[in-house]
């Protein structure tokens, strides 16, 4: 996705515009890609922190539909790490303020 993340406080945030090619329906960003933004966000920020990790289950609540051209903000976090997986959680939020999606996923360290 291309994405350029900065720390900011506990999260990992970035900034993404979604383009005609990332529609489902016409104007609407597919839920496809919404779900790689958090899940891009949350195993982007447990790398940066230094935790080697994939993805092993993530769960996406789609809220409201994210119209394309229109700029989103990403955000993800850390919410707690045992001896062999870490717990994160993302959302998309949309210019107005609007929550697009929120989502948490468990990470498997390798």
């Amino acid at each position: 996705m291309k994405l350029d993340f900065e720390k900011q406080d506990d999260d990992y945030v970035a900034r993404f515009i979604p383009r005609k090619e990332h529609q489902g329906y016409i104007g609407i960003t597919h839920g496809g890609i919404i779900s790689t933004l958090v899940d891009e966000a949350m195993a982007r920020f447990a790398w940066a922190e230094g935790r080697r990790c994939v993805t092993a289950e993530m769960t996406v609540r789609l809220k409201t539909p994210a119209r394309t051209g229109e700029p989103l903000t990403v955000r993800g976090r850390i919410v707690s790490e045992d001896r062999r997986t870490i717990s994160c959680a993302a959302e998309v939020i949309d210019d107005e303020g609007r929550l697009v999606a929120e989502a948490t996923a468990r990470m498997v360290k390798i």
